[in-house]
């Protein structure tokens, strides 16, 4: 019978500490939940602040937005490594087709070295569907998947894709002529790409490869592409070059595939993409792909 009112004393004991704990518990627990749901409500709102992003379009206000103040408003780079990869394999399988045979959709007054860097990076940034096949003509295949943002379909920038000055984006660029459907090799140099290195190893396919001749007036700037491995099968190569010889009162140029290794050993050393030669400038990155 002892041994019974001492257990009732020990649970009259323990009941109200258990309650107390019990309570401390629950709100500890309320207060841990308070915290979460109001992260949530915070991320909410941040997310409905955003403008409406529908599929592959990019935001609407991504177009007055220059992060790394490079000149190229946010929307019109490529920020995944998947579309990057993807510009890079169509740009250099666009600028190698010209080799095997010039595209009708280039505009003859514009075959020159830059011309051929502007004709493949304008085709590479398009969507290429039926139509885009049907336009450019037979030997045409699918290079890469299109980007997840289609800049040019889809942007404010249009077909000016190419920047004409130095600073950073503002949206009056376009009004104020800052950015241009035309782009000379100096252009294409200075303002929509940076240098990477003189030395081939830092380089890759989808860069540009620069020269400089100052005592040629008109056209000081060459410009280069390197393919790396071809898109068609050749040679087993894998440091392929395409460029455009550029025209003359009395040619017209052409296009010519080439490896760096070539290069190396070309009788005018003007020409050579090596460090001693003081004409080659080096392999560039385009912006937007940085």
């Amino acid at each position: 019978m002892l041994a019974v009112v001492k257990n009732l004393r020990f649970v009259i004991v323990l009941l109200p500490w258990l309650s107390v704990v019990s309570l401390m518990s629950y709100f500890s627990i309320d207060g841990t939940r308070s915290n979460i749901f109001g992260k949530r409500q915070t991320v909410s709102t941040s997310v409905t602040s955003r403008p409406a992003y529908q599929g592959p379009r990019p935001p609407t206000n991504s177009f007055s937005l220059n992060s790394d103040n490079d000149g190229i408003p946010d929307a019109a780079e490529l920020s995944s490594f998947r579309d990057r990869e993807n510009f890079k394999r169509t740009f250099t399988g666009i600028a190698e087709m010209q080799f095997y045979r010039i595209n009708d959709q280039w505009n003859g007054e514009q075959r020159d070295c830059a011309g051929l860097v502007r004709f493949a990076w304008r085709e590479a940034v398009r969507s290429h569907d039926r139509a885009w096949f049907q336009k450019m003509g037979p030997g045409y295949e699918v290079f890469a998947a299109d980007g997840s943002t289609n800049y040019l379909d889809r942007s404010s920038l249009g077909e000016k894709l190419f920047r004409t000055d130095f600073g950073a984006y503002k949206t009056t660029d376009l009004a104020e002529a800052k950015f241009s459907e035309f782009a000379d090799a100096r252009t294409l140099k200075n303002f929509n790409s940076r240098l990477t290195s003189r030395d081939r190893q830092f380089a890759q396919p989808g860069d540009l490869l620069f020269y400089h001749q100052p005592w040629v007036h008109k056209f000081p700037y060459h410009v280069m592409i390197p393919v790396g491995e071809s898109h068609i099968a050749t040679a087993e190569a894998r440091d392929w070059v395409i460029y455009h010889t550029g025209a003359s009162a009395v040619d017209q140029g052409t296009v010519k595939k080439v490896q760096l290794s070539v290069l190396d050993q070309h009788p005018t050393k003007r020409w050579r993409p090596v460090e001693s030669n003081p004409n080659f400038l080096g392999f560039y990155r385009l912006k937007i792909l940085e």
